[in-house]
């Protein structure tokens, strides 16, 4: 009959090596107001913490915590990043930020709430998703 195999699945969690690595390094600065950008694509969510003139203190993904494919796109790879996104800016002692979405993707809401839900602020939301106005000449009629 040969041996059992037993097959360990792993969800879809974070690769926990890369989330503690990205917490491991202290904040050198102490800021309490910036701006929170996010851009979800069809493809990955991207989370950048600028300062008020629009430096950038950090910034996360969903590849660079370890998801693949199709899972990188998803509401819940989004969130997580949102999440470390936020500890990382708790630790700055961030208490309020604005937030500024581009992109039509899934994670587009779930990042914000996850950031949230950590305890700091929100004070205004803009979408600043890019449409064309006129965009790529369109494909001739067809002809039957």
């Amino acid at each position: 009959m040969g041996k059992k195999r037993i097959i360990r699945k792993q969800g879809t969690s974070v690769n926990e090596g890369l989330r503690s690595r990205a917490l491991s390094r202290a904040a050198k600065k102490k800021i309490d107001k910036g701006t929170l950008h996010i851009q979800a694509t069809y493809n990955n969510t991207i989370v950048t913490l600028t300062d008020k003139r629009g430096n950038s203190l950090m910034a996360s993904s969903s590849g660079c915590l370890g998801f693949k494919g199709a899972k990188k796109s998803t509401p819940f790879a989004a969130a997580k990043v949102g999440e470390l996104v936020a500890d990382k800016a708790l630790q700055m002692g961030m208490k309020e930020v604005d937030v500024v979405i581009r992109g039509v993707g899934a994670g587009r809401e779930a990042s914000m709430r996850s950031f949230t839900a950590k305890g700091i602020s929100i004070t205004g939301i803009r979408d600043e998703t890019p449409v064309p106005f006129n965009g790529p000449r369109a494909r001739k009629p067809r002809r039957v």
